[in-house]
């Protein structure tokens, strides 16, 4: 139902005047199933917003439906609730004209298709894009699950289904406008089968937790994106909550029924609770809030990981809030990341550094508050230096004399060619031994003193 686009930078064909709709489905699996929420955002190309809808989808009677603690629906909650026939329409509607936006297309259409079949309607192949690779393509992130891409662009986050749509139609619109992509053809819209408006039963809407350590580590997991849909699926469920040992038992079911083997399953929950053991060791900081979660993960797991993980005596973690809405504070973003370093949300007496762009006003009172704390303040540009990514620059006043012993050494190596050179037309000219051994001496020990200023310069 989703054809993915080739996109470009600069050069190809630009998003402005169209509309993009992102789509959020939740199902019962990790393979195509069935569908049990669906949310659909519309935008114009600005950000500006078009209409959105979300509903949940009843996929009938007698249909399991996963667990709950992953999509957080209940049997109960699905009662009364439309069928996807009955949403198709509205679906349909409010696609028509516009390229589809989801993190991963193909995850989307095949479920997309699987339903629309189960119905008997075929819908045409819709032009769609696929945030992460967008994301890939202009920024280098550990992985590029949705909240990582969100949190590197600045982009906030939710929980349910209209939330996350609403965060990757706020994608797509930043990565087309910001970052200049463009398409590499230009989308072609199909005729849409037009189905009487069915009613919809959306689901209410909860306040997000306070993210704990747990979900801002996930967000430095190198390696998971479209490739490992398990360990993307971990790595969202314990960023949300702790689980039972029943709870993993459960997404080890999913994942062999989506064709995983229990070797898979086993190795990826070790790579899980090691890559999390590397980030909370390599800032050298172990706080006991970070000691806490992973032994309970690794326990949830039955990953032998983190039994001999203790805190560590004093300290405090690098945490660093960036604040801005340019190309370079998105990529000092993506940077702390890759780095490792703990990206703060928003600003609390944790945060150690806070960076602003030249978009943040100077009267932004989260700058006067980030001093109160005791907090570092930095340029954008400052920032790698300052955070230790990258090396300090030569200083000038040191390049300034490196310089001036380079022009010195070569202008007293010339003085002593010229003295040899003397020394030479003298001695054929009659010039006494005594005077000519003395000129020659003089003009070697000049040559061989512009040879050291100049030579470790050269170096």
């Amino acid at each position: 139902m989703i054809e993915s686009l080739p996109l470009l930078g600069a050069g190809g064909h630009p998003a402005h005047g169209l509309d993009f709709t992102a789509l959020e489905i939740r199902t019962t699996g990790l393979r195509p199933g069935r569908i049990v929420e669906l949310a659909a955002v519309r935008v114009h190309a600005d950000g500006s917003l078009v209409g959105e809808f979300a509903t949940l989808v009843d996929p009938g009677p007698g249909v399991p439906l996963g667990p709950a603690f992953v999509h957080g629906i209940t049997r109960g909650e699905l009662d009364g609730a439309p069928s996807f026939g009955e949403v198709l329409g509205p679906l349909l509607d409010l696609c028509a004209g516009s390229v589809v936006v989801a993190p991963d297309p193909a995850f989307t259409g095949a479920f997309l298709d699987r339903e629309t079949g189960a119905v008997g309607v075929r819908v045409p192949a819709l032009p769609g894009v696929s945030t992460t690779a967008a994301a890939r393509s202009v920024l280098r992130l550990p992985n590029y699950r949705t909240a990582t891409v969100a949190h590197a662009l600045g982009v906030p986050t939710g929980t349910s289904a209209l939330s996350a749509a609403r965060t990757t139609a706020r994608l797509a619109t930043v990565l087309f406008g910001r970052y200049g992509l463009t398409f590499a053809t230009p989308p072609v819209f199909p005729g849409l089968p037009r189905f009487a408006g069915g009613r919809l039963l959306p689901r209410a809407e909860e306040l997000p937790a306070e993210p704990g350590w747990m979900a801002e580590a996930v967000e430095r997991i190198p390696g998971s994106g479209a490739g490992n849909a398990y360990l993307d699926l971990l790595a969202g469920v314990f960023a949300d909550q702790h689980l039972t040992a029943d709870e993993v038992t459960a997404l080890a079911a999913l994942a062999s029924e989506a064709g995983l083997s229990e070797a898979h399953v086993r190795s990826t929950h070790e790579q899980f609770v090691a890559a999390l053991r590397e980030i909370a060791e390599r800032d050298g900081v172990v706080t006991a809030a970070e000691a806490r979660e992973l032994r309970q993960v690794a326990t949830a797991l039955g990953v032998a990981g983190a039994a001999d993980l203790r805190p560590t005596d004093g300290g405090k973690p690098t945490r660093v809030l960036v604040l801005g809405t340019t190309v370079a504070a998105d990529r000092l973003r993506a940077r702390v990341l890759a780095e490792s370093v703990q990206l703060a949300k928003k600003l609390t007496a944790s945060v150690t550094h806070l960076v602003a762009d030249p978009t943040v006003p100077a009267n932004e009172p989260r700058l006067a508050r980030a001093a109160e704390l005791g907090a570092v303040l930095l340029d954008v540009d400052a920032a790698p230096v300052a955070l230790g990514f990258e090396p300090p620059p030569a200083p000038p006043a040191a390049a300034a004399a490196g310089t001036s012993k380079l022009v010195g050494g070569r202008i007293m190596m010339g003085v002593g060619l010229l003295l040899m050179f003397i020394v030479v037309v003298a001695m054929f000219g009659g010039t006494p031994l005594a005077g000519g051994i003395f000129l020659a001496v003089l003009g070697v020990g000049t040559l061989l003193g512009g040879w050291w200023l100049a030579e470790p310069a050269a170096r």
